[in-house]
């Protein structure tokens, strides 16, 4: 995080990780409260702009900003002058005129949010772009992981994930959050496997710091942590895999491979879950599983994200809104 937007993890460098990691462990104490709220960006707006349909991510970063008392705004493209011809410029311009100092942008095109923070003074947050990025998840994820372990050895959550397995299964070609994850898990030390079918594995991963691997069963037995990927409908209308029921065959946690799977071994997910294909009801419900986890801690980690961005002083002074504005 450049003091100025969040629109990758390689904003943020290995540091930056942890000082949002350790800073969301305060707000993880805050949300345990009777009263969870502090009011830390009072005074302060946080629009929640999406031109994409998201019930998660939206509804974390309302709660987030709440919790830091800051008022909050909810775009919706579906309901908005966007049906009439405005433009996404213009559209984020009118916000920005009204005196918002955050945006959290999602948007299907790729690199969308970083072409809003040229256009505005708010500080932008990139809430998922494409198939490019979804820095927060990826925060959220090393947050619930660090946490996890530290409270299965019975230690305080250390900085780092060094010597931690992980293995990515699913959609990595099309996933933004396999990109973010991969960022932030090297970064803090851990090692990454892709695995999936090769119609679903990037067509190359050099510079990714990445094994590959088409089998499954092998790399399981040589993890940590099995994070899953959702499997999107459009992958079988490309006919991108045979059949669902293949796919979950080789790639998903039935029960059959669950119940070879290591005691210790952790599973996540991004959400929404898709059960009976991607991961079966025995390990979804099971105390292995992480994803409640995920969604609670997601809060935590945005609380984080949204003070670190906005308390930073003068942020974007006049000169740079020109800048901006002229780009």
């Amino acid at each position: 995080m450049s003091g100025r937007d969040l629109l990758s993890i390689a904003d943020l460098g290995r540091e930056g990780i942890v000082d949002v990691l350790k800073l969301a462990d305060s707000f993880a104490e805050v949300s345990e409260r009777e009263i969870p709220k502090v009011p830390a960006l009072r005074g302060k707006t946080v629009a929640t702009v999406f031109f994409e349909s998201s019930t998660r991510t939206r509804l974390s970063f309302e709660t987030a900003a709440k919790r830091l008392s800051a008022d909050t705004m909810t775009f919706t493209a579906a309901t908005s002058s966007l049906s009439k011809g405005e433009s996404l410029r213009d559209t984020v311009e009118t916000l920005d005129a009204m005196g918002v100092d955050a945006m959290i942008v999602r948007h299907a095109c790729a690199g969308a949010p970083k072409q809003v923070a040229r256009w505005v003074r708010a500080a932008v947050v990139n809430a998922g772009d494409g198939q490019h990025e979804h820095p927060t998840q990826a925060l959220l994820d090393c947050f619930t992981l660090r946490e996890a372990l530290a409270s299965r050895a019975g230690v305080e959550p250390a900085d780092d994930l060094s010597g931690v397995r992980i293995a990515i299964v699913g959609d990595v070609a099309h996933s933004r959050v396999a990109r973010s994850c991969v960022l932030a898990y090297g970064a803090l030390g851990a090692s990454v496997t892709l695995v999936g079918p090769p119609t679903l594995l990037p067509a190359t991963t050099a510079g990714w710091g990445v094994e590959v691997s088409n089998d499954l069963d092998e790399v399981l037995a040589e993890v940590d942590v099995v994070y899953l990927l959702r499997l999107q409908s459009e992958r079988l209308e490309e006919s991108l895999i045979p059949s669902l029921g293949e796919y979950s065959e080789r790639y998903g946690l039935t029960r059959d491979r669950a119940r070879r799977l290591r005691p210790e071994l952790l599973v996540m997910h991004p959400g929404p879950m898709i059960r009976g294909v991607e991961i079966d009801d025995e390990v979804a419900d099971s105390p292995r599983c992480l994803v409640t986890r995920q969604v609670r801690n997601g809060v935590a980690v945005r609380m984080a994200v949204l003070f670190r961005l906005l308390t930073l002083g003068d942020r974007k002074a006049s000169d740079d809104g020109q800048e901006r504005r002229s780009a």
